[in-house]
Order: C-alpha cells, then sequence, then structure tokens
C-alpha cells in the first residue's frame, strides 16, 4: 500500500514538474516581434498611428506575462501563447494599414501635383473676358459665409477676387486682388465653389479669367 502511494506522489510530482518547466512559445514571440517590426519598417508611425499603438499595445502585454512567468516556479505559458497570436495579428493589421496609408498619400499627392500643373497651364493659356471673348455664365453659385470675427469687428467691404475658369466651366485657381483681410478667406472659398458654362473662342473652350466682386454688408 505504501509502496502504490509513493509511487502515486512520485508520479504527481513528475506532472507538477513537467507543467512548472512548460516552455515559452518561442516561435509565437518571434512571429508577434518580427510582425511588429514589419510595421514600424513600414512607417506605420506615419500613416497608421492607432494601428501601431494598438500592435504595440498587445506587445507590451506580452512581455509582461513572459516577465510575470519568469518568476514564477510553476510556469503555463497559455495566456502568452494567445498574447502572442493577438500581437501578431495586431502587428500584421498596423503593417497592413501603413501601407494603405501610404498608397493614399502617394495617390493625394499625385493628385495634388497633376492640380496644381493644370493650375499653372489654365492660367498661362487664360484668355481675359472682353472683346470677342464673351463673360461666361454661371451655373453654379455658392454663398459666402460671413467669418464671425469679421461680423464680431463689424468688418464689411468688397473683396475683388480674379478668377480662372478652366476650359470645362469650373474654377480652377483663384485669388484675391482688392483685400480685406479678414473677409479674403471666406471670398476665395466661395468663388472656389462656383461652375460657369464654358468659354469658347472658335468653337473650342478655352480657360479665361474673370474679375468677380464680392460684397459683404453686415445687416
Amino acid at each position: 500500500m505504501r509502496a502504490i502511494v509513493g509511487f502515486g506522489a512520485i508520479a504527481l510530482g513528475l506532472a507538477i514538474t513537467v507543467a512548472g518547466c512548460a516552455s515559452p512559445p518561442s516561435a509565437d514571440v518571434d512571429a508577434a516581434k518580427a510582425s511588429l517590426d514589419r510595421a514600424v519598417a513600414d512607417h506605420a508611425d506615419q500613416y497608421a498611428a492607432e494601428s501601431l499603438k494598438a500592435a504595440q499595445d498587445a506587445r507590451a502585454a506580452l512581455d509582461a506575462e513572459l516577465k510575470a512567468q519568469e518568476g514564477k516556479w510553476f510556469k503555463s505559458y497559455d495566456r502568452a501563447r494567445q498574447l502572442a497570436i493577438g500581437a501578431k495579428a495586431a502587428g500584421d493589421k498596423a503593417a497592413a494599414d501603413a501601407l494603405a496609408g501610404k498608397a493614399a498619400a502617394d495617390a493625394a499627392a499625385l493628385k495634388e501635383k497633376a492640380d496644381a500643373e493644370a493650375k499653372a497651364k489654365a492660367r498661362m493659356a487664360a484668355v481675359r473676358v472682353g472683346g470677342q471673348i464673351k463673360a461666361p455664365h454661371k451655373i453654379k453659385d455658392a454663398t459666402p459665409v460671413y467669418p464671425a470675427m469679421a461680423k464680431s469687428a463689424h468688418v464689411a467691404g468688397v473683396v475683388t477676387v480674379e478668377a480662372t475658369i478652366g476650359p470645362d466651366g469650373k474654377v480652377v485657381d483663384a485669388k484675391v486682388v482688392r483685400s480685406i483681410p479678414l473677409l479674403d478667406q471666406a471670398a476665395l472659398d466661395a468663388v472656389r465653389q462656383w461652375e460657369y458654362t464654358p468659354t469658347l473662342l472658335n468653337g473650342v473652350p478655352v480657360p479665361v479669367l474673370v474679375t468677380v466682386k464680392i460684397n459683404f454688408t453686415l445687416k
């Protein structure tokens, strides 16, 4: 009987020893680290800051769990494995979001460059209204928003804007030629939303320069 009890105690001790010597999930931890490193290399701090923060928090939780297990006599790495899997998923998401963010930023930069080139081309080719160049007819209006600061300061008057109308009738550029500083931006914001009928020269749509006056009146 004593032999059986002794054998049982030994078996239990061996089971506890095996459980206490459980190995950390090194492969999962390495995969999580590599995923986060990839996100950082893909400039997630610039293009996917929130996703990167989530991945870094997940990695910090994993590191804390691994450190906590180091101080225990009987170790269990089940939670660490789960955290490692979650950290890798978060890192993968941050990396993917970084690539998507960069692609969107690049596309926006290309569009901005194309718009700037189109504006410059339109400005160079624009002809001023007059003579056989008839003034275009406005088909889309936008009322200027009176700035609250200008109202409170009782600032009123006329802002004169020179607008470049593209061949399609849309305003491609606008600049103030007679300024009232507190009202200039509101005037430009409105004019840039206007649209006109295309102006034809010998039957061909051409960009034109028009001068418009925006009147701000206190009521």
